[in-house]
């Protein structure tokens, strides 16, 4: 049966909460049309749809979020002055006329992309500070439009496909304090840079020729800023410009090193590209001159040996027993001279430790200039520097006055390999090349002998810079030096870590140099994978400090990992702030670190806030293995750490560390 009753009429009600969220959404959607319709927001929108193929940014139009909240945007009244954009693997092109829109911008980094294609038009970037874009795979020439940046501090463009010469007006950039063109095809000469602000500097692995240019500049850096350069020479890398030439024929000279007063700046217009044609006719002159002289000398030698010979013919026969007596007694002191003065050589090499089998030759590693024999190696005054849980250490002066670091492997010490797995592995560390790395130049193997060849660190350990000498006691580094070290540590060892797969494994301050301009350089790295394992569990109580719990127990492998290296490398930072050796850190809890950080350093003036955030990192390395992060998110923390620094205390390049 049907109900038919009815019911009165009830009007619907409109829920209030839509009502309110449609009102919000009127309010705000002009809001929002005006920040993605603004050129910097169409710019940044119109690189994401050619170079983030992967949809790795996440910028969009239909949001209600401003651009100056995007991933890596950052703006300074409402325009962007940094775009920070690293590691997200974006696989597109570079397109032109987006980020070039970005009048403001002072920072741009691009790096580890993946990107392809040229580099677009970038004069309109009148503010650019620094350019990163290394880690791509961009080609074509260099670009011009950078020229154009008469501000510019930095310029990275490593690890391209760039071709090319280098464009000599890069000297007229008086403010450039970062240049790295390294692992690029650029060809020709190196321009006569000679900036007083030039800190950094690397063209390595690159078609370069020529002579390197002397300047006060270019003279501040090794010859790790030149590798894998086969036809450079010069007085920087003591490679000879000018070789002899070969008896039955001339050998074309290599043109001369434009020489640039030491001091003086370098600018384009001021290098003189050619000589006067009548000094070239006054040269020409000169040389004549010079060979009929020298050809008048040498006639006149022969007939004075002539003479001199037939008048020795007319006395030989009446002192023919005389002469043969004498040249018998002077043979036989010259044996026993002789003799004496191996002894004397023989037992220096023993006392020096540098004695060693001398069959077979050097092996330098890839790209690397032959500058020495073996036998030049083993004529070196050597010093030593130190013993290690490897070998001993040596300083070498050979006779071209060249100065290398040996290190000699303790046969004992290592595991047994072949020699061919030797060498696979020695290429490896040697093919390693990164400014906060001590480069490996070459290496020896003969039976038991194994020998390394670096470059030399002339300022010594940072395990000397944190603790002193015996007669002098150190005191605390500042706040800045110890982020300045960690970041160029942590920059060596992500390297290892990211670029090789391979791991430092003996990570203490004793195994960091001091570099030319102090920059910290990571030495004897991937060496503990030939080690024995007595080797690695018979090592001194500040060795056994760098290791991780897991590798110290009994039933453990002892392996170095790169969970290992990330351990050690917050001990190292714990070292650089309070000054105390490894084997003395307590283990506290995190909330007593910072007290124990203040009671080590006893500065009333110290930048606790600073410091605490340095902290923040070491502790973050000694979690436990599942807990640590990896070295290239370490690396990130330490240049977080810098940027709000900079944003603090104003105009600071947060790339550079230098104002």
């Amino acid at each position: 049966m049907l109900n038919l009753k009815t019911t009165p009429h009830q009007p619907q009600r409109f829920p209030i909460f839509l009502l309110f969220l449609l009102l919000c959404s009127f309010l705000t959607y002009p809001e929002a049309a005006k920040h993605s319709a603004s050129p910097e927001a169409k710019a940044l929108l119109g690189f994401q749809s050619k170079a983030d193929v992967r949809n790795r940014l996440g910028f969009s139009q239909n949001t209600t979020s401003h651009f100056c909240d995007w991933k890596g945007v950052t703006c300074y009244q409402q325009n962007v002055v940094r775009l920070i954009i690293e590691d997200l693997h974006l696989g597109g092109v570079f397109p032109p006329n987006t980020l070039s829109l970005l009048h403001q911008i002072r920072v741009l980094s691009l790096q580890n992309n993946s990107l392809t294609g040229p580099i677009p038009d970038l004069s309109a970037l009148v503010n650019l500070k620094s350019l990163y874009l290394d880690h791509n795979f961009f080609t074509g020439s260099f670009p011009p439009s950078i020229l154009s940046f008469h501000r510019i501090r930095t310029v990275d463009l490593s690890y391209n496909n760039l071709t090319g010469s280098i464009p000599t007006s890069l000297a007229s950039l008086d403010r450039l304090y970062y240049l790295r063109l390294d692992w690029n095809r650029f060809n020709g000469t190196i321009p006569p840079l000679n900036q007083s602000s030039l800190k950094t500097f690397n063209i390595s692995g690159n078609n370069l020729t020529g002579a390197i240019p002397v300047t006060q500049a270019l003279l501040r850096f090794g010859f790790s800023s030149f590798s894998w350069n086969p036809g450079l020479c010069g007085e920087i890398i003591h490679k000879e410009c000018h070789p002899r030439p070969h008896f039955f024929g001339p050998v074309a000279a290599v043109a001369p090193p434009p020489k640039v007063i030491l001091g003086q700046s370098a600018q384009v217009h001021g290098v003189e590209l050619g000589q006067p044609s009548s000094k070239k006719h006054k040269r020409t002159a000169v040389i004549i001159g010079f060979s009929t002289g020298v050809f008048v000398l040498v006639g006149s030698l022969l007939c004075f040996v002539m003479a001199v010979r037939k008048q020795k013919d007319g006395k030989q026969s009446t002192a023919v027993n005389e002469s043969d007596d004498a040249a018998a007694t002077a043979q036989a002191a010259a044996a026993i001279q002789m003799e004496q003065e191996n002894e004397l050589e023989e037992k220096v090499k023993r006392v020096q430790g540098m004695h060693v089998a001398k069959s077979g030759n050097l092996a330098f590693c890839a790209g690397e200039a032959q500058l020495y024999t073996l036998d030049q190696l083993m004529r070196a005054s050597a010093e030593l520097l130190g013993r290690g849980n490897m070998g001993s250490t040596y300083k070498a002066v050979l006779d071209n006055r060249l100065i290398v670091t040996v290190k000699r492997l303790d046969s004992g010490k290592l595991a047994a390999t072949t020699k061919e797995a030797y060498e696979q592995h020695m290429e490896s560390v040697g093919a390693l090349r990164h400014p906060n790395l001590v480069p490996l130049r070459a290496y020896f193997q003969a039976g038991e002998e194994r020998l390394l060849i670096y470059d030399y660190q002339p300022n010594g350990s940072l395990f000397s810079l944190i603790h002193g000498s015996k007669s002098t006691r150190a005191k605390p580094l500042h706040w800045t030096s110890c982020l300045k070290i960690a970041e160029d540590v942590a920059q060596g060892l992500a390297y290892i870590h990211q670029a090789w797969r391979l791991v430092h494994g003996n990570l203490k301050s004793s195994n960091v140099l001091l570099g030319p301009d102090f920059e910290a350089c990571l030495t004897d790295y991937c060496l503990a994978a030939l080690a024995a394992s007595s080797t690695l569990t018979d090592q001194d109580p500040d060795s056994i400090a760098c290791k991780p719990p897991e590798t110290r127990g009994s039933g453990s492998t002892h392996q170095a990992t790169s969970k290992s290296d990330v351990y050690a490398f917050g001990v190292l930072l714990l070292e650089l702030l309070t000054g105390k050796s490894p084997s003395k850190h307590p283990v506290l809890a995190p909330d007593e670190m910072v007290h124990w950080l203040r009671s080590s350093r006893e500065d009333d003036g110290v930048d606790k806030e600073r410091l605490g955030m340095l902290l923040e990192v070491a502790v973050a390395c000694l979690s436990c293995s599942e807990q640590r992060p990896t070295m290239w998110q370490v690396l990130k923390m330490l240049q977080e750490i810098k940027e709000a620094v900079v944003m603090e205390d104003g105009e600071l390049d947060p790339h550079s560390g230098m104002p």
